[in-house]
């Protein structure tokens, strides 16, 4: 058989590697303890199920548009405006199968060989593979420790040139749980005024996960960019709905005809039941998210200050989202070597920060989707095996 040669540039997420290993240790009944995989530990909140079992019941079981059922695009673009303010027209939403398929259906519609697409690294994964596969140049935006791991509004203008058709942000981001301040976004803004045919995507999934008073940016908001600007937002972490797998994006009114279009072609739709429930979701009592979050931010403070205390490591206070990305130099070890140390020797599940570019080397992303009990004892197991170096 002959392959297509672009599918030998496409890349993985190594996330799900840590997770089979973790589990496959687990079934040999070593006592495992994942901080690696980045799903909340909550329970998908009762009303929520209910809505998807009624609708079942109500014979919700055949196609829908491929764009999503309009009381559901009609409630995302409620719930912007509730949060945010954003006014949102329900015929620019797209609702998809988690969040994957907007960026892979936005880097398609821009990427291609002779063109280059910035991104943020370290950085999601799915973004530089998908960025390759289409035969874009990927052009790493880095983000820096002593930034806290937002980017730089005059490095990221620095490096548009006449190739760049499309900047990928994500705050609060993954790995890193930078939170871009507001005057870091206008800058870029105002900058990008210069550049009228670069298009944005704007990752905010991790867009309720935020700590110590920080408030979110939509990139919504800024009615000069609306034109060019993709929002993609989701269910999957602030409703614990991973495994539903239903994400959303608000696209410029010209490009959501395609991205429907996409949607046809890959997967017809999401299913019916599951837009059900993400409409309850949305218009439920969010006392479930709120709870959810509270205990994230009391987990972030226990892990970074363990973490802190361990020798060979450095951790700056995430600003979102629920990861810790800390320094491991003084380990003496990489990344990945660590990685595997701690889960071979110290039953811990992490991710090296090299699955999340090459800037991550020097890192490794802890996830504190798990209780401070589970966090506590992983620390302690961290601290005994670090010795041994």
């Amino acid at each position: 058989m002959k392959l297509a040669e672009n599918l030998t540039r496409l890349g993985t997420e190594s996330a799900f590697e840590v997770l089979a290993r973790a589990a496959a240790l687990e079934a040999q009944g070593k006592p495992i303890i994942n901080l690696g995989i980045g799903q909340p530990d909550f329970k998908t909140p009762d009303h929520i199920v209910e809505a998807a079992i009624k609708a079942l019941h109500d014979g919700h079981h055949g196609y829908t548009p491929a764009n999503g059922i309009l009381p559901l695009r009609e409630a995302v673009a409620a719930d912007f405006h509730r949060r945010h303010g954003a006014e949102v027209n329900p015929e620019c939403v797209v609702v998809q199968p988690g969040g994957k398929p907007t960026m892979f259906f936005c880097i398609l519609m821009f990427g291609e060989p002779g063109a280059e697409i910035l991104y943020p690294d370290p950085g999601f994964p799915i973004y530089r593979s998908v960025i390759e596969y289409s035969g874009a140049r990927p052009i790493p935006i880095v983000l820096r420790e002593e930034n806290e791991f937002a980017f730089s509004a005059e490095e990221v203008l620095g490096q548009i040139n006449n190739k760049t058709r499309l900047i990928i942000l994500n705050s609060p981001a993954n790995p890193c749980g930078g939170a871009v301040p507001k005057q870091e976004f206008e800058k870029l803004i105002d900058g990008l005024a210069n550049w009228p045919n670069v298009a944005i995507l704007s990752d905010e999934i991790y867009s309720q996960m935020l700590y110590e008073g920080r408030e979110h940016v939509t990139l919504l908001n800024y009615p000069e960019i609306r034109d060019r600007l993709i929002v993609l937002d989701g269910w999957s972490k602030t409703y614990a709905m991973t495994g539903w797998r239903l994400g959303c994006a608000v696209w410029p009114k010209e490009l959501a005809p395609l991205a429907t279009r996409l949607a046809i072609n890959c997967h017809s739709c999401v299913n019916a039941p599951t837009q059900f429930a993400g409409i309850a979701a949305l218009q439920g009592p969010q006392d479930a998210v709120i709870d959810m979050v509270t205990a994230f931010d009391e987990r972030r403070k226990v892990i970074v200050k363990e973490l802190n205390q361990i020798e060979g490591f450095r951790c700056v206070d995430p600003g979102g989202a629920f990861y810790t990305f800390p320094n491991i130099e003084g380990t003496g070890l990489n990344a990945q070597a660590l990685q595997n140390k701690l889960l071979e020797e110290a039953s811990v599940a992490t991710v090296a920060g090299t699955a999340f570019g090459d800037n991550g080397e020097g890192y490794i992303r802890f996830s504190y989707a798990n209780s401070k009990e589970k966090i506590v004892e992983a620390m302690s197991r961290i601290r005994d095996c670090i010795t041994t170096i």
